[in-house]
C-alpha cells in the first residue's frame, strides 16, 4: 500500500540496469583499486560546484548561495579512477559535508584509489522565514525560483507546522543540488582522472533518501520544474552534462522523497522504478527507535527484487550484538564495518580490479 508521505517524513525526521555483469559506457578498462590503505590522500576543500537560490532571515527576495564540495583523491598516477559521491544527513534541516565519519570514509576510499566527493546542499537553514505571511501568494512569491509552485502547494496541504512545510521545501533543494554536484563531477572528471563509467553515490539518513531519489528519478526530474528565468543560478549547474550512476549506497534511509514526488505530480506508485536502475547496497539497523524504520529498507529490497535488480541489505548490529540504531556508523555484519561492507559490494559488482 502506498504511504502517505507526510505522516512518515514529519513524524520521523523533524526530531533529529538489469544486473550489471559487464562494465558500462564507452571506457571498458576496469579501474584498479587497493585492498589496503596504500596512497597518501590529497584534498581540495570548499570548491563551489554551483549556486542555488535561498533566503536569510532578513531577505525579501532570494539571492544566490554558493554550494560547496570537498574532493579527496589518491596520490597516484592512475588515469582511471572510480568515483564515490557522498551526501550527508541532517533531516534536511542541517548537516555538514565534513562530519568526522564522512571524512574517515573519504580517506578510507581515497587511500585505496577512489576519488571521493563529499557535498553540501541547501537545507531549511537557507529558507529564511515566512512567519507573518498569511496569503498563499505571498509564500509562492517568497519561494519563487527556489521550489516549483506545485511542490510548494503540496507542502502547504500536507504540513501541520511551519517547520514541516520548510522541511518539505528543503527536500526539493537537496535533490536539485545533489544532481548539480553529480553533473559537476562529470564536467570535471578529467581534472581528477575519473572514469565516469564507475560512479557511485551514497548517503546517510537524509543523504540516503536523496541518494535513492537521485538514482531512481529521471535526469530531468528536480531540474526542469523551475525555469532558468525564475532561477538564473541553474546556469551554474552544468546543465549540458549527463551521468550514468552505477551503484547506490544507503545508510539508514528510505524512499520517502519519491513518495512525495509522486504525490506532487500525481504519478502512480513507484512509477519511477525500472530494471535499469542502479544496483543498491543498504546498511540499516533494526533498533525500535529508528528515525527511518527498517521496514523502509525491506520495502526497497522488495521493489528491487521484483524488478530483478541486484541489491544487498546488510542488517547492522552493534559490536556488542545489540541491534544498530539510526546513525550507528559502528554497525557491523559478521564483524565487518560499513566501509568494508560497501568496499566489498562495489568491487564485486563493478568488477573492479583489486590489488
Amino acid at each position: 500500500m502506498k504511504k502517505e508521505p507526510y505522516l512518515i517524513i514529519f513524524a520521523v525526521l523533524l526530531f533529529t540496469a538489469c544486473n550489471k555483469d559487464e562494465p558500462i559506457g564507452s571506457n571498458n578498462e576496469l579501474p584498479v583499486v587497493q585492498a589496503e590503505s596504500t596512497y597518501t590522500v590529497s584534498k581540495d576543500e570548499n570548491i563551489t560546484f554551483a549556486d542555488g537560490l535561498g533566503h536569510d532571515d532578513l531577505s525579501t527576495t532570494p539571492f544566490a548561495i554558493p554550494l560547496k564540495l570537498d574532493v579527496y583523491f589518491p596520490d597516484n598516477t592512475s588515469d582511471n579512477r572510480p568515483v564515490f559521491m557522498f551526501i550527508h544527513g541532517g533531516g534536511f534541516t542541517g548537516g555538514i559535508k565534513h562530519k568526522p565519519e564522512i571524512v574517515e570514509m573519504a580517506n578510507y576510499y581515497a587511500s585505496r584509489g577512489w576519488v571521493f566527493v563529499s557535498i553540501d546542499y541547501r537545507t531549511t537553514e537557507e529558507l529564511g522565514t515566512i512567519e507573518g505571511m498569511t496569503q498563499e501568494e505571498e509564500v509562492l512569491t517568497y519561494y519563487r525560483g527556489i521550489a516549483p509552485p506545485e511542490w510548494i502547494n503540496n507542502a502547504m496541504q500536507g504540513a501541520q507546522y511551519l517547520s514541516q512545510f520548510q522541511q518539505t521545501i528543503a527536500m526539493y533543494l537537496a535533490q536539485r543540488d545533489a544532481k548539480a554536484a553529480l553533473r559537476w563531477i562529470v564536467a570535471n572528471s578529467n581534472t581528477y582522472n575519473i572514469n565516469t563509467d564507475f560512479i557511485t553515490v551514497g548517503g546517510a539518513s537524509a543523504g540516503a533518501i536523496t541518494t535513492i531519489a537521485l538514482g531512481i528519478s529521471n535526469q530531468e526530474d528536480f531540474r526542469d520544474e523551475i525555469s532558468i528565468t525564475d532561477d538564473p543560478t541553474l546556469s551554474t549547474t552544468n546543465l549540458n552534462e549527463t551521468y550514468n550512476l552505477r551503484s547506490m549506497v544507503y545508510f539508514w534511509g528510505s524512499n520517502i522523497k519519491l513518495d512525495v514526488f509522486e504525490s506532487v505530480y500525481g504519478l502512480e506508485q513507484y512509477d519511477r522504478y525500472d530494471p535499469s536502475d542502479p544496483e543498491l547496497f543498504m546498511g540499516h539497523g533494526t533498533a525500535a527507535d529508528l528515525v527511518t524504520p527498517y521496514e523502509e529498507a525491506l520495502e526497497l529490497q522488495s521493489i528491487y527484487n521484483s524488478l530483478g535488480i541486484y541489491n544487498n541489505l546488510a542488517t547492522l548490529v552493534l559490536p556488542n550484538g545489540e541491534p544498530a540504531g539510526h546513525g550507528d556508523w559502528n554497525g557491523v555484519v559478521d564483524g565487518k564495518g560499513l566501509f568494508e561492507l560497501t568496499f566489498d559490494f562495489l568491487v564485486e559488482r563493478q568488477l573492479l580490479i583489486v590489488e
